[in-house]
């Protein structure tokens, strides 16, 4: 199996070295380092990202795309969904709209306190 530079793994996926030394830090992907130092990556690792990049683009979060390591190396995207991969996404989605809730009650709250001061009718 061939060996992969840090800089050709980011090219190939469209992200960065940092970001790829952030997965490797997450525990997500794995590397080696060659004899001058430098961190080289097995083939595999083009399509690890990928898929990485892909449960990060849905709106999970590393920790959530942890719970995916099994699958990680497949396609990810084309492959029916586990029930696993189903609660993940629920939870997810859940925490989001809890959160989207919290944002707009204090954007409501903040509006309002500007219409009684005699501020502008609202922020948007």
């Amino acid at each position: 199996m061939g060996r992969v530079r840090i800089g050709d793994v980011a090219k190939a996926t469209g992200t960065t070295p940092r970001a790829l030394r952030h997965y490797e830090q997450a525990g997500l992907i794995t590397s080696e380092r060659a004899s001058n130092g430098y961190r080289v990556y097995g083939e595999h690792t083009v399509v690890r990202v990928r898929n990485i990049r892909h449960l990060l683009a849905v709106g999970l979060t590393l920790d959530d795309v942890r719970a995916f390591l099994p699958c990680l190396d497949g396609d990810v995207a084309g492959a029916p969904p586990s029930a696993q991969g189903l609660r993940i996404a629920a939870d997810r989605l859940a925490a989001l709209n809890d959160r989207l809730a919290a944002l707009t009650e204090t954007r409501d709250r903040l509006e309002s306190a500007l219409r009684s001061a005699g501020g502008p009718g609202g922020l948007r």
